[in-house]
């Protein structure tokens, strides 16, 4: 099977990290939202509509009431007639400088007057305003612009569409009707090329009679004018929040994605190359991204750990393996070359010891090689020692009747941790044994337990010849074997103390020896209060 090949990973560009996209979108979502709003939402000009309405009912009155004073004569007792050349003048003077339109009905309806029209002797004159000169400057070119915009748009449905007759009446417009009728009228309608058309009607009256009706209208220039400097005032404002939002998302981008996209890559180095490489030091951070790359680098370096023990606990099993396989080779060689039946008995003893040996070994080899898997697994449960302590005292005193066993525990405090009860007692009858073995006749091997603060603590003394200064430490080193004189070679592995001291520490303890003043060595086991 070929080897996968890692992935060549781009370089790091501003926009190509899917969460600073995601952190984009996320920041840009409110405030275009809000300007779409705002650009949309038709509250504000209907505040202006009805401002710009109010604003002409007096400006109408005051005109019809001119034009009930002047342009409204008595014909006869209780008749009155409105004179319609005399209010022609005045509908065309006062409209000029308002530059409103004014279009009066008489009492039947018809057009008495009207601003846009000038009656001369040559006939009735039609006057248009002209364009005002276009100003300059940007300001001016992007009214100008959102002014094409807004005749491209749809009139509003909600308005009726404003029609100039050829032949205005009354009857055409309903304020009009509703001004004829003695009150004050208003319309707002929408004008086909884009923009509204804004009526207030009031009757022109004289000694309280109703003699015709007043129009005044104005078209929507000055609400779309202020409407576009509020919206344009909205969108200098939405951009610089959006300068401003977009600098804040690529900095957080840049302080949270471009660090987890370096670790990311980093983590994929050490996947896929070769040699160890090492996470970006965050540690500087004072965040979790900070607290990530410690993580990283400390489980990075775990790992290292792990596999430099691996390397080394191979090559010190192949090497504890190699010995006793090279003498039963040897013995199996020299058994095949000579014919004494003594000899040869002696070399089957060789062998048959060198597969005891063997077989030892790889047992022991097997359990040191399980303790951690089993240890991640395992789940912790309340474990006395106290009992634990009194019930393997009672076995070896049953096996070993040339040794005493004493016993110093708590008579009420049960002495409980946290920890996997059968790897516990694995250490300490580990400890034990190897006190029996040192211990000569007679010999005493004293049992403790107590509570040390927030932890327990464990003794196994005996009363052999202790342990060399200098071996203090070498002693929990793998297959390191240090036994009392006599003892048959190879009966132990080598591996008790060092798997009993993996077990303490991976119950977040500790296990070491030291010699009495009296005499004879002392094992300590310290374990966390549960």
């Amino acid at each position: 099977m070929a080897a996968e090949t890692p992935r060549r990973r781009p370089r790091w560009r501003l926009l190509s990290s899917p969460l600073t996209r995601r952190i984009l979108a996320v920041n840009l979502i409110a405030p275009i939202i809000l300007v779409v709003g705002v650009l949309y939402h038709d509250r504000y000009r209907q505040g202006l509509v009805r401002t710009e309405l109010a604003a002409l009912v007096p400006q109408a009155e005051m005109v019809a009431a001119a034009v009930g004073e002047a342009a409204v004569h008595e014909e006869a007792v209780g008749f009155l007639e409105l004179n319609s050349e005399q209010a022609q003048m005045m509908v065309r003077r006062l409209a000029e400088p308002a530059r409103l339109r004014l279009r009066l009905f008489d009492e039947i309806g018809a057009v008495a007057a009207d601003s846009r029209f000038l009656k001369t002797r040559a006939g009735v004159i039609q006057i248009e305003a002209l364009e005002q000169p276009q100003a300059r400057g940007w300001r001016a070119a992007l009214e100008r612009q959102w002014e094409r915009l807004s005749t491209w748009m749809p009139a509003d449905p909600a308005l009726p569409l404003y029609i100039e007759h050829m032949d205005q009446r009354a009857d055409h417009y309903s304020e009009a009707m509703t001004a004829l009728a003695g009150r004050v009228g208003t319309m707002v309608r929408a004008r086909p090329g884009g923009g509204l058309m804004l009526s207030v009607a009031v009757p022109v009256q004289r000694y309280k009679q109703v003699v015709g009706a007043l129009m005044v209208s104005t078209d929507g220039t000055a609400i779309a004018r202020s409407l576009f400097q509020v919206r344009l005032a909205i969108v200098q404002v939405f951009g610089v929040a959006l300068l401003i939002t977009v600098a804040v998302s690529l900095y957080f981008a840049g302080t949270v994605a471009r660090p987890i996209r370096r670790l990311a890559m980093a983590a994929e180095q050490v996947r896929h190359g070769h040699g160890r490489h090492r996470f970006p030091d965050l540690s500087q951070r004072d965040d979790e991204i900070g607290e990530l790359s410690v993580a990283f680098r400390e489980m990075t370096e775990a790992l290292w750990r792990r596999m430099d023990a691996i390397e080394a606990f191979a090559a010190d099993v192949a090497h504890e393996i190699k010995n006793p396989l090279t003498s039963v080779r040897s013995a199996v060689e020299t058994a095949a070359r000579i014919s004494d039946p003594a000899q040869q008995q002696k070399l089957l003893a060789i062998i048959q010891d060198d597969v005891e040996r063997l077989n030892r070994l790889i047992s022991d080899i097997s359990d040191a090689s399980r303790i951690d898997a089993e240890l991640s697994r395992a789940e912790t449960e309340p474990v006395a020692l106290k009992a634990i302590v009194e019930t393997l005292a009672e076995v070896y005193r049953a096996t070993n009747e040339h040794l005493v066993f004493t016993v110093a525990v708590s008579a009420l405090d049960p002495l409980v941790v946290p920890g996997i009860e059968g790897r516990l007692v694995q250490v300490l009858r580990n400890l034990i044994a190897n006190a029996v073995s040192f211990s000569p006749d007679g010999g005493t091997i004293a049992l403790a337990a107590e509570r040390d603060g927030k932890f327990v603590r464990l003794t196994v003394e005996d009363d052999g010849p202790g342990i060399p200064p200098d071996k203090l430490e070498a002693i929990f080193t793998r297959f390191y074997s240090e036994r009392p004189e006599g003892e048959k070679f190879g009966t132990h592995s080598g591996l008790g103390l060092s798997i009993s001291q993996q077990i303490v520490e991976a119950h977040g303890g500790a296990l070491w020896a030291e010699n009495r003043p009296a005499g004879g060595a002392r094992f300590v086991v310290r374990l966390p209060a549960g």
